[in-house]
């Protein structure tokens, strides 16, 4: 990924929208949870510093490529952050209770086949693997471009890339379906310049109007047929 992206990542983690949304989500899969718990991929650290505030009883680690956004992790979460590649986890077998890895498997230096097999062996038996994936690959902008996604995913196809690497349970929903069109409008009709991107502060008004239509697509009782993303879970047999 871009350091520019990495920077804008790491200003507007805390607040942005999107961001929240993500983190509240990967936050009600891991309710459960009781271990230690592993972000693969965890950027510069934003999600790991909200499941540090949100739940201090789990022993949180972070694994990142990038030299600078680990260090920024490490400074931001408290938490205990290693550099390396998520195609070879450097973690003992067992050794977690569940693990998130958002928009990660995406990524074109990710081969997904391999990080999933990793992931699937440091998980402890009956461990919860939580997955976020960009959805249609149709939906690909220069935002994909900018922090080099290789892949966007329906819904089923995520689920079955976690069966083949031997996951169990296997859930699959769309999520961010309500402000699809809009995604759809200003990907496809406004704008494909390389020079902007997704992530960006928003005026106070409309970060909190675009959170709120999250918020409340959360607590519909029924999933939604589309979305922009895709919030899968599984865990280890």
């Amino acid at each position: 990924m871009e350091p520019a992206e990495y920077a804008l990542m790491d200003a507007v983690e805390a607040r942005m929208w999107w961001y929240r949304a993500l983190h509240a989500r990967l936050l009600g899969a891991l309710a459960d949870t009781r271990g230690a718990v592993l972000d693969a991929g965890c950027g510069t650290g934003g999600f790991l510093a909200r499941l540090r505030a949100a739940r201090p009883d789990l022993p949180a680690y972070g694994i990142e490529w990038d030299h600078g956004a680990a260090v920024r992790a490490r400074d931001k979460s408290g938490a205990a952050i290693v550099r390396g590649s998520v195609n070879a986890l450097p973690f003992r077998d067992a050794a977690f209770a569940a693990s998130v890895s958002a928009d990660v498997l995406c990524h074109e230096a990710v081969d997904s086949a391999a990080a999933l097999a990793e992931l699937h062996r440091v998980l402890r038996p009956g461990g919860r693997l939580v997955v976020n994936m960009p959805a249609y690959q149709w939906l690909a902008s220069a935002h994909d471009r900018r922090v080099r996604n290789a892949r966007r995913l329906s819904a089923p196809a995520t689920a079955s890339l976690l069966r083949q690497a031997g996951f169990a349970r296997v859930q699959a929903r769309y999520w961010n379906g309500l402000l699809l069109p809009l995604m759809i409008v200003q990907r496809k009709l406004l704008t494909d310049d390389d020079s902007v991107s997704d992530v960006a502060p928003f005026p106070p008004w409309q970060d909190t109007m675009l959170h709120a239509i999250t918020e409340f697509e959360r607590r519909l009782p029924v999933p939604l047929p589309a979305g922009g993303s895709v919030l899968a879970i599984a865990e280890k047999a």
